[in-house]
């Protein structure tokens, strides 16, 4: 790259009336010629506003709407998501006392390509319509529109999160999708069947979601082992256990708190007897913790009512 010249070779270089010439040649030749111009000024351009929803995409209520993994039947009833992300946000929104329904959904209807997400309340006015919610941005939803809420925070609450975003999630991916035994008889009922009744479609979704899971998997570890996955999940129950001890809520809170969502996210679906785990490790790891088991029982009572 040649050196850049000195001040005052620069301004000899603009002081020359050549380059004057050319530079006003340039801004005629790229001027918008009189005519056009008269043409633009009675169409002017348009700006449209982000696209919404699709059009055949369920209108929002009076009242937000979180859309989930689950059943028309069970979203109806207020029941917990089978999907751990789904149910955490939801049992959030329950704990923070924000009103809601729920809307029984698939990634395809998402936005952002992922559930969960919340569409705010109808407007009076339809061009007010707020954009959808995704999940990252819920606790700031709900803490604006009036939710009580209480979390913790610091290097603790953030050591012991961890535990729950890595070790017990990497053992909830196996179990459900790469155990073969768990896969057949849970994942592929809520997740592939109702999404198709195609036989080859079936099967590429079930190869679509299990690559999926190894693929998350394998960014943490060269290999994937199964022992390894549940030794380090039953660390984080006993970690976890020990951190709520005589408790009802973690770190000592007298109400539940974010963190109280996200552990019962996981400890509800490996406790549900709705589901037939064929691989029981990872439930049967969580029930030697009776602290965890009657956390669960806990939520579980307070906010879907039994």
């Amino acid at each position: 790259m040649p050196p850049e010249p000195a001040p005052h070779e620069a301004a000899e270089d603009l002081s020359h009336a050549p380059k004057q010439k050319e530079a006003s040649f340039i801004k005629d030749l790229f001027s918008v010629p009189l005519p056009v111009k008269k043409l633009f000024d009675l169409v002017p351009l348009v700006t449209y506003s982000p696209n919404q929803l699709p059009q055949r995409s369920p209108k929002s209520s009076r009242i937000p709407s979180l859309y989930i993994f689950s059943t028309d039947h069970d979203a109806a009833a207020g029941r917990p998501s089978f999907n751990p992300s789904c149910l955490k946000w939801q049992t959030f929104l329950n704990i923070a006392g924000v009103h809601y329904r729920l809307v029984s959904s698939n990634n395809h209807a998402s936005p952002t390509g992922a559930l969960p997400f919340l569409l705010p309340p109808a407007q009076s006015n339809p061009a007010q319509d707020a954009l959808p919610v995704p999940s990252n941005k819920i606790l700031k939803y709900a803490t604006d529109h009036g939710g009580q809420i209480r979390e913790p925070s610091g290097m603790r609450y953030e050591a012991y999160q961890s535990l729950l975003d890595h070790r017990i999630r990497n053992a909830w991916l196996y179990t459900l999708y790469l155990s073969p035994g768990n896969f057949s008889s849970i994942a592929a009922p809520l997740y592939i069947h109702p999404a198709s009744s195609n036989p080859l479609v079936r099967l590429s979704l079930s190869h679509s979601l299990r690559s999926a899971a190894a693929a998350e998997l394998l960014k943490q570890s060269a290999v994937i082992d199964a022992n390894d996955l549940h030794s380090e999940a039953d660390k984080a129950f006993e970690a976890l256990s020990s951190l709520l001890g005589a408790d009802e809520w973690f770190f000592g809170e007298e109400a539940p708190t974010l963190f109280d969502a996200s552990v019962f996210a996981y400890t509800q679906l490996l406790l549900d007897e709705r589901l037939q785990w064929a691989d029981a490790k990872l439930s049967t790891a969580l029930r030697r913790r009776a602290n965890l088991v009657a956390h669960r029982e806990r939520v579980l009572g307070r906010y879907y009512g039994r």
